[in-house]
């Protein structure tokens, strides 16, 4: 058995966390650049955390521009064990208001150009994604939810747009048309970078707007987004509070889904093949099976 070190990444209206004992912060340095700011480590209910804002504090980074390789590198080298994504999104469904909350179980990734793997020439490497998240995180999530009151889905289909701009009309109804559930800008490659570092990954998109697929409703408005955001924040950390008691009374066991030795059938490249320094590079990623 072991202890739990959940990593969380707040995305937009979580840059902080409250309430934490032992906090201190500490920069991370990563093979591929540093991550979106420091990290804040400390402890909820005697569950250490460790904090990550995905846009940096005072959200100065576009999701195309957020360090997603860094980020999971910085988690990885802080000790996480698991990692909870928290952010926000547009709903496609009419059943899923602003101000509810979808615990992502799949995604269908429409961004383009971002670095989605830490392998490459001279490690090539193809982890599984057909189930992207955790579950047994994933249904921490949910029961915290529900035991704090919050309205929530325990499933749903996130799809990760390009961004920085809001959907167009006919994008949206599209997207609707495809059966996805919510919308938003920043899991993808998140959750495949994960993955590849063995990390299991679960994620609460909190809803703000219905998009703009709606017929005599306004099309997104940042002022309005905000608003819903600052009341999703609070709700965040009250499920949190729920999430890190419940845990501080689990111990942490392998989970059940095997992505922590995810890697011991995904490294396709011959050991003699192997380029030296990228595996180098890949040691705090890839090192349990690398050596």
């Amino acid at each position: 058995m072991t202890q739990w070190t959940l990593g969380i990444i707040g995305g937009s209206g979580l840059y902080e966390l409250d309430g934490l004992a032992n906090v201190r912060r500490e920069r991370i340095e990563t093979p591929w650049g540093d991550p979106s700011d420091a990290l804040t480590f400390g402890e909820l209910h005697g569950v250490p955390l460790v904090f990550l804002p995905r846009h940096g504090q005072g959200h100065r980074l576009p999701p195309a521009e957020i360090p997603y390789r860094a980020n999971i590198a910085a988690l990885k080298q802080a000790g996480c064990t698991d990692i909870l994504s928290i952010s926000a999104c547009g709903s496609l469904r009419e059943e899923l208001p602003p101000g509810h909350f979808v615990i992502v179980d799949q995604y269908v990734d429409r961004t383009e150009g971002r670095q989605r793997s830490f392998f490459g020439p001279g490690c090539v490497a193809h982890v599984p994604m057909a189930d992207p998240v955790c579950s047994r995180l994933s249904r921490f999530v949910a029961e915290a939810g529900t035991a704090a009151g919050i309205a929530l889905t325990p499933r749903g289909t996130y799809l990760a747009m390009e961004g920085p701009q809001f959907s167009t009309r006919a994008e949206s109804e599209l997207y609707r048309l495809w059966g996805m559930d919510v919308i938003g800008m920043t899991n993808m490659p998140e959750a495949r970078l994960a993955r590849e570092a063995e990390l299991p990954y679960a994620s609460i998109a909190m809803v703000t707007d219905y998009d703009c697929w709606r017929e005599n409703t306004h099309s997104v408005d940042v002022a309005l987004v905000l608003e819903v955001m600052r009341a999703n924040t609070v709700k965040a950390k009250h499920l949190l509070d729920r999430l890190t008691a419940a845990m501080s009374a689990q111990p942490r066991t392998p989970g059940p889904d095997g992505i922590e030795t995810v890697l011991d059938s995904a490294i396709i490249t011959a050991p003699g093949a192997r380029d030296p320094q990228m595996v180098q590079r890949l040691a705090m990623i890839a090192g349990r099976v690398l050596g």
